[in-house]
């Protein structure tokens, strides 16, 4: 990797070393939108589906459990969340079925990492608000669905319909994480291609698919 992608995978690494233990114990309560993401992946059989920026493994978990017809794939710039997440997958009872690499999102290569050069799903749940180059991360992940296949996405919206002073102290609490909302992400989107995008619970969180 570059040293750039090595000095954000440190940053990284140090935000979630402890983190990543109870990391999704408090997750659940303000990323929004996860598990209809994993309703929508609806893989067909025998699919592929690739997460970028897995994190601790939950959502890859879910949606195998979901689809026991299909193989799942995770990518992530920290050892230490990789880490997290190969022993849920491990305690699941998955290794069978999720494999995992270490690699910067904004620059991977699918074939060299998993020996596939593109997947049936790609999807993002929460991760682009955290890759400082975001619409390169974006562009891989586009790249790598297959003809036909959908990358979904589920994020940070601009809290357009949520009082002023909410969305003031989110975008405080976000930065002590080094996450960032996307508010060029619809125009990513339209750029793609075949795309369409919805807000969630009064744009706290947007959720979008693209046809490949």
């Amino acid at each position: 990797m570059s040293d750039v992608s090595h000095s954000t995978g440190a940053l990284m690494d140090s935000i979630y070393r402890h983190q990543r233990h109870f990391y999704d114990l408090t997750r659940k309560y303000y990323l929004l939108g996860r598990d209809r993401l994993i309703r929508e992946l609806d893989p067909p059989q025998g699919g592929h589906v690739l997460e970028v920026g897995c994190g601790t493994g939950r959502n890859l978990i879910k949606a195998a459990r979901r689809y026991p017809h299909a193989l799942f794939y995770g990518l992530d710039i920290s050892d230490a969340m990789l880490e997290k997440a190969q022993q849920n997958i491990e305690r699941a009872g998955l290794s069978d079925r999720i494999r995992l690499a270490q690699t910067d999102a904004s620059a991977f290569e699918a074939q060299a990492l998993f020996g596939r050069q593109s997947f049936d799903r790609v999807f993002f749940s929460y991760s682009l608000s955290m890759i400082p180059a975001w619409q390169k991360a974006l562009d891989c992940g586009y790249a790598s669905t297959s003809t036909n296949g959908r990358l979904l996405i589920v994020d940070f919206g601009q809290q357009e319909s949520l009082p002023r002073w909410f969305s003031r102290v989110l975008t405080w609490w976000l930065k002590q994480f080094h996450v960032s909302s996307r508010a060029e992400l619809g125009e990513a989107i339209t750029r793609l291609g075949q795309g369409q995008m919805h807000c969630l619970y009064g744009d706290y969180a947007r959720i979008a698919k693209v046809t490949r």
